[in-house]
């Protein structure tokens, strides 16, 4: 879950530079790929880790099918963990995708001022994408947040078994609906469909 939530920020911050980049991108240059992909996986990696030495610990989530950070202890420790883990897993991550893709509809926008005619629609397509991304990013990630706060934070018993089933697989599952978004949504992926 880590990796796909960094991995989204990182995309679209690439996104957003190969956008606003004047020169022709260099496709033969797979250096700055490799440097998100060992990025994305070394910052999940160093949010991960920490429970099996000792910061927070893992264990079963929900009726116990997956397992997950214990969301249910009340120690200083634990709630030190979660909310680290909401802050640089989440909020920072949901805040570059959308500082990258803001920034990008602002200069498609300015571009497509200047240039009228075909510029609008493509200009509409990337506020379309942009859009529906940011909102399936927020309803993948914000319900499994939300149910892991209050059962971090909240009642004991308040989030029961059955109730933490459908935010897990919403957050799960969020790997999946990005590359369909992108495929449907891109002019250039789709045309070649």
């Amino acid at each position: 879950g880590i990796i796909s939530l960094i991995s989204l920020a990182v995309l679209s911050y690439e996104r957003y530079c190969t956008m606003t980049r004047t020169a022709e991108p260099d496709t033969t240059n797979y250096r700055k790929t490799w440097a998100g992909i060992i990025l994305s996986w070394t910052y999940s990696l160093l949010w991960t880790v920490p429970p099996l030495f000792g910061w927070s610990s893992y264990g079963p989530e929900g009726p116990g099918i997956t397992c997950s950070v214990n969301w249910h202890s009340k120690d200083a420790n634990n709630a030190s963990y979660i909310i680290c883990l909401f802050i640089f897993c989440l909020v920072i991550p949901f805040a570059i995708i959308v500082y990258s893709y803001g920034k990008l509809l602002c200069v498609v926008r300015q571009v497509s001022s200047v240039q009228r005619g075909p510029g609008r629609g493509r200009e509409q397509r990337i506020l379309l994408m942009v859009l529906v991304m940011v909102l399936c990013f927020l309803l993948c990630w914000l319900p499994y947040a939300a149910v892991a706060l209050i059962a971090t934070f909240g009642q004991p018993g308040l989030i029961s078994p059955a109730a933490s089933i459908i935010p897990a697989i919403l957050a799960k599952s969020s790997t999946v609906y990005n590359p369909i978004i992108y495929v449907f949504l891109n002019k250039q992926v789709s045309e070649m469909l």
